[in-house]
């Protein structure tokens, strides 16, 4: 049975909750940016929020509108993000990693009528910095960029709604800068500013939200006011914040982890955002939560392993920590505990969802067991339906089959942007298909064991990676920090199972050490094959921290001098 509905659902705006915020506690403090030393108070973020949509609409965005924010978690995304839904344009939030192809992609797909963008980041991983050149990226899709008067209205044959062009900081040829664009916004009549929010309504597309790629190429999922802002209030209402939390969150803005989870659970409930920096770094991550005295943290599990790991990390008075997310991948028992104990996040929550869902649909809560916070998702959020499907008779299976997990309810997506046929196959009566295979137990707790998609067939028999990966934690704990399952192609079994690891310092691993632990412990199917030992994940992983297991797989296709477009699965 569903969890209980504490609150009531809001047929609200974005822009009517940070509305209320400023009304109600306008001097409390909305945002803390430690890398820009910037801090907003409620009333401050209001404002500037409409100086921003008044640049935008002077720029001749209307309701209805797509604007493409395209950087990392600076100010002016954020801005950007809550002048869009003000003015009621549509947000298309851009990978900040992405390459020219994907970033052609998504504008031209999105028909982008206003681009927003920074110049361009270094992140350091692995050893190596590593340099992404937007502007660079920009003149090879625009070649005439440089030559353009920014102010007037570009015309592109290649992107044929693609209108306007901002720098969030510092000038270029052809953009405006953000100062630039602040004082086009002096010209707008306030009347006129005022119809235009005054058209915005909760059913209206909010997002358009790319999902991760994690085993394709990414489609561009609608989500409206509605969808967005109840989501956030959700998982808001899961973690108990209240205009008295400060939540410290490292996770990217373009993800809806960041968006969604961060940004607007703050605004519906009044609660602190703090940025440690434009992208996570463990250090800054801890050091903003001890110095603005967090009370809850969010992150994927990669991000607290790396800030548990940190020389420095008992340096950090963490004492006010209380709550918080994980998200993005299953959480382990060795993980939990350290959360709970070293960090004194002792009512840390799960939440599982994706990207078509607004995203959250599961999510455990702080009274669960340690058990079901380490082993389950928790149970369906309140004002949602879900159940696990068979996916060849598409019939409701009882608790403890495996089945594919759907769901329905207010934060279901409207659909993909332009792509009728990808919605149908998502979307069935009302049910969002989420992809994603795992059982229900009597009490309402579901737990993931993988994607439909990723399911391994060793031999006809059905192996389930999230499902092996948790028995090979424990079987393995000693010896490994991180691992990973994929399917790799057998010419006789049509694919065995294969292991990634990144072990402990100091430990080593072999195939044989790994497969004599797992003799009597685990069925054959499921036992490697394949071990490769890696020293850093980061090339198969998303901005968010997902291992991306096609490209995984891939990779270790190639290091086994297999044949990657072998039939699997």
């Amino acid at each position: 049975m569903p969890a209980p509905a504490p609150y009531t659902l809001r047929h609200e705006t974005v822009a009517a909750n940070l509305l209320r915020q400023a009304q109600t506690q306008p001097q409390g403090e909305a945002a803390v940016y430690l890398t820009h030393q910037r801090r907003y108070s409620w009333a401050e973020l209001g404002r500037q929020t409409d100086l921003v949509a008044a640049g935008f609409a002077a720029l001749g965005v209307r309701p209805g509108d797509h604007i493409a924010i395209w950087g990392t978690n600076v100010p002016q995304w954020l801005l950007t993000q809550l002048a869009a839904a003000r003015l009621g344009a549509v947000l298309v939030t851009i990978n900040p990693e992405w390459k020219s192809a994907e970033v052609r992609y998504a504008i031209h797909q999105s028909d982008t009528r206003l681009l927003v963008m920074m110049p361009g980041f270094e992140k350091a991983s692995a050893g190596k910095i590593h340099h992404y050149d937007y502007l660079a990226i920009l003149r090879d899709l625009l070649p005439e960029v440089e030559a353009r008067d920014p102010r007037a209205p570009l015309h592109s044959e290649d992107f044929p709604a693609l209108r306007q062009l901002v720098l969030t900081s510092g000038s270029a040829p052809g953009l405006l800068s953000w100062e630039q664009m602040l004082d086009e916004g002096l010209s707008m009549e306030a009347t006129t500013l005022e119809t235009y929010f005054a058209q915005v309504r909760p059913e209206d597309p909010a997002m358009i939200q790319y999902t991760s790629g994690t085993t394709g190429f990414p489609k561009g999922a609608v989500l409206t006011h509605t969808n967005i802002v109840n989501n956030a209030l959700a998982v808001a209402t899961h973690m108990r914040l209240t205009a008295a939390d400060r939540v410290c969150a490292p996770v990217p803005y373009y993800h809806c982890f960041g968006s969604i989870l961060f940004n607007l659970a703050c605004v519906v409930s009044g609660a602190t955002m703090i940025v440690p920096a434009d992208t996570f770094e463990p250090d800054a991550t801890l050091k903003a939560a001890a110095e603005e005295r967090a009370t809850a943290l969010y992150g994927v599990p990669t991000m607290f392993i790396a800030e548990l790991a940190s020389p420095s990390f008992k340096s950090y008075d963490l004492s006010s920590l209380r709550t918080g997310i994980i998200a993005g991948a299953p959480v382990d028992s060795e993980l939990m505990t350290a959360v709970n104990e070293q960090m004194g996040a002792t009512e840390m929550t799960i939440a599982y969802g994706l990207t078509e869902a607004s995203p959250v649909t599961h999510q455990t809560l702080p009274e669960d067991s340690f058990a079901r916070r380490t082993e389950t998702v928790g149970r369906a959020i309140p004002h949602t339906e879900a159940r696990i499907v068979d996916p060849g008779t598409l019939e409701t299976l009882p608790p403890g089959e495996v089945g594919e997990i759907w769901v329905k309810g207010f934060h279901v997506m409207q659909g993909y942007y332009q792509k009728p046929k990808e919605t149908a196959d998502a979307i069935v009566d009302g049910w969002l298909r989420t992809g994603d295979l795992g059982t229900l137990d009597e009490d309402g707790y579901y737990r993931i064991v993988g994607r439909l998609k990723e399911m391994l067939i060793v031999g006809g028999h059905n192996v389930y990676p999230a499902e092996v990966e948790q028995a090979l934690h424990h079987l393995l704990e000693d010896k490994v920090e991180m691992l990973q399952v994929v399917g790799l192609p057998h010419p006789r079994l049509q694919e065995v199972t294969a292991l990634a690891v990144k072990c402990r310092p100091g430990e080593t691993l072999t195939l044989e050490e790994v497969q004599a632990r797992c003799a009597d412990k685990l069925e054959w199917p499921k036992i490697p094959r394949y071990l490769e030992v890696m020293d850093d994940f980061s090339p198969v992983m998303t901005v968010t921290g997902k291992i991306q297991k096609f490209r995984l797989r891939d990779h270790l296709c190639e290091v086994f001098d297999l044949n990657p477009k072998a039939p699997t699965a």
